[in-house]
């Protein structure tokens, strides 16, 4: 349940015609306002019966999900305000988060957004890469903190959530639309959301790598350079505007720059244990279980507490045949993971055992 947050769209590949007129922008005022049908609901069932800001957080989080409650369902790409999202019953982490701290703060309690920068979630639309990273809301109950978050269980992260402000949330939100208008071909109509995610966070490096795909989408190939080169100013690490700018400079016959960009990428991408977990998975569904396992324990050094890591690592030791190592790794992806996926991993690789000839 990883709703895609940063939309980084790396592809080149011309834009498809308009398929749909969205509605007018909401200002970032809408974009957290309650409905009043909402706000009297959260009233009658979670403020006025409850006293404590303990329960009213616990009957909050039962509110959200309880289909006798509001009933929310998750779905990857409903970037939505408050009112929409209570309209449709549906929402992504980003809305979801939204809707949290909207109704905390009404209930009277202390809520803000976090950010997790590094996640590992993608997603390819057409010839158009999404790299994600995710949001949840943090609440403080007296001394203690506490998380709500939709898509915990199946993300994975290398660092934990950061404590971020209204403006980087709803930075999100606008650089969310613009992705959604992007992959419609609403050029012009996403132009004021993608200023708008600029003006609440400049200083946010995929909001400059995001406007330069609009700005290349647009055809305008110097204002798309500028934009991927504002985004390694702020983080000269950035993989996605690295990969652009390099597109870019293939496409534009820029030798020069087609070399230094694809230095700098591959070396960033040589200490992203993300990265090298993403091609380990694809040597191993093309059967190169060798080098599927390279890649799986440079992903390890990289990042060792990750316990699909190991597992992954398991499944290509025993496709080579070394039971040894592969139960090694086994072990050690069941610590990692706890109790709970200890019957998960036995299983999958018992079947894995039973399939090799």
């Amino acid at each position: 349940m990883i709703g895609w947050m940063l939309a980084a769209a790396l592809a080149l590949a011309p834009s498809p015609p308009a398929s749909e007129v969205p509605q007018p922008m909401p200002g970032p005022a809408q974009v957290l306002a309650l409905p009043a049908a909402l706000q009297q609901r959260l009233h009658d069932e979670v403020i006025t019966p409850h006293r404590s800001d303990r329960q009213r957080l616990e009957r909050l989080v039962e509110f959200m999900f309880d289909p006798a409650g509001l009933g929310m369902q998750y779905r990857y790409d409903a970037t939505l305000t408050v009112e929409q999202a209570y309209m449709g019953r549906e929402a992504n982490c980003l809305t979801f988060t939204l809707m949290v701290i909207a109704l905390a703060r009404e209930a009277g309690l202390e809520a803000y957004a976090q950010e997790i920068d590094e996640t590992l979630s993608w997603h390819q639309q057409d010839s158009t890469i999404y790299q994600s990273n995710h949001v949840n809301a943090g609440i403080r109950v007296g001394g203690q903190r506490y998380t709500v978050d939709v898509g915990s269980d199946s993300l994975i992260a290398r660092r934990p959530p950061q404590r971020v402000s209204d403006q980087r949330l709803l930075s999100h939100f606008y650089n969310n639309r613009t992705a959604d208008l992007m992959a419609v071909g609403a050029l012009d109509i996403a132009d004021p959301y993608m200023a708008m995610a600029l003006d609440l966070d400049p200083a946010y490096a995929n909001s400059w790598n995001n406007a330069g795909v609009l700005r290349l989408r647009q055809g305008d190939l110097p204002g798309s350079r500028s934009a991927y080169q504002r985004a390694l100013v702020l983080d000269p690490g950035h993989s996605a505007a690295l990969f652009n700018l390099l597109a870019l400079s293939q496409r534009t016959g820029d030798r020069r720059g087609e070399m230094q960009y694809r230095r700098r990428l591959d070396a960033v991408q040589s200490r992203d244990p993300f990265h090298q977990f993403l091609l380990a998975a694809d040597y191993e569904r093309h059967a190169n279980y060798a080098r599927a396992a390279t890649h799986y324990q440079r992903a390890i050094r990289l990042h060792g507490s990750e316990h699909r890591f190991h597992f992954g690592l398991a499944r290509a030791y025993l496709q080579l045949g070394d039971a040894r190592r592969a139960g090694r790794a086994l072990a050690r992806a069941q610590a990692l993971g706890g109790d709970s996926m200890r019957n998960v991993y036995q299983a999958k690789l018992d079947g894995l055992k039973q399939a090799r000839p």
